[in-house]
């Protein structure tokens, strides 16, 4: 057992010295490979000709995985903002549904798996590789994603918000609401304390989570929640969204807890990341007051 530490470095060791051999992001669009749970991980990238110093922003794909077309809709956010871009691919092999939108933080047994396996420990990966590649340890970085990318930023919010400095989630289909009254993963039933407890919530409420809303996003269409569950948060996205929110809003004051959450709007759009990623709202999303 004394010899594990050392092991552990021995192993990790070419992972590592190949990170930071690694070429940077180059410029334009690309696609890279970085590691992550012992198999290679695709990112879709791109980077402004004129890049000089911007932070990182990752972007997360809905349930039809076509991370390269999300990286190519948050383009125009990398050339406004001068922001390196990633988009992860995440495949229904490696991230099935229901582990991409909710972490994989229960099993199929219903039992809470160790952090060490949740799916959310993607995100850190990611930021570790690109930062390695950029040389640049301490690059700040920001989370966007879109429908079930979204669903997965909420609940990575809830239980490993690592420190991005925002984590946008853009017109989500259910959320994690912060009481019992919903069974995991649209709510806290069913958690084991340490999972569920007010410590759990009071990272939950000062997470730097905004929730990112198209106005218009209100007609059920395909792929939507219409499960028991779902409907119970809300009629259409809108509505559980704020629903969500002004629920959390309401728990974090009256029990006097710091709240980090920000809702912003945007009028005319429905459920598109395309048009969600190129409104003026976003940069209040991305960057707004803390």
């Amino acid at each position: 057992m004394r010899c594990w530490p050392i092991l552990r470095w021995v192993f990790w060791l070419p992972v590592v010295s190949a990170l930071w051999a690694a070429d940077p992001i180059p410029a334009g669009r690309g696609r890279i490979e970085v590691p992550f749970a012992g198999a290679p991980l695709t990112l879709h990238t791109y980077k402004p000709d004129n890049y000089t110093d911007g932070p990182l922003l990752v972007v997360f794909h809905g349930i039809v995985r076509n991370a390269d077309q999300y990286r190519d809709f948050a383009i125009p956010l990398a050339e406004r903002f001068g922001v390196i871009l990633v988009a992860p691919e995440l495949d229904e092999g490696r991230f099935p549904d229901e582990w991409y939108q909710r972490g994989g933080v229960l099993g199929d047994d219903g039992k809470a798996r160790p952090q060490a396996e949740w799916q959310f420990n993607v995100v850190p990966a990611i930021v570790a590789a690109v930062r390695a590649r950029e040389v640049r340890p301490a690059l700040p970085y920001y989370l966007i994603g879109h429908s079930a990318g979204a669903q997965f930023l909420v609940r990575l919010a809830a239980f490993l918000p690592g420190d991005a400095r925002r984590i946008v989630a853009g017109n989500a289909g259910s959320l994690l609401f912060p009481n019992r009254d919903h069974a995991f993963g649209y709510g806290l039933g069913g958690l084991p304390a340490e999972l569920s407890d007010d410590a759990m919530l009071q990272r939950y409420f000062a997470a730097p989570l905004t929730l990112y809303l198209g106005m218009a996003d209100t007609t059920p269409k395909k792929r939507f929640d219409a499960s028991e569950a779902g409907m119970k948060q809300g009629p259409h996205r809108l509505a559980r969204n704020r629903a969500c929110f002004a629920l959390a809003e309401k728990m974090a004051k009256e029990r006097g807890w710091p709240f980090n959450w920000r809702k912003v709007e945007t009028p005319g759009i429905e459920h598109d990341a395309a048009r969600m990623f190129a409104a003026k709202e976003v940069e209040d999303a991305l960057f707004g007051p803390k």
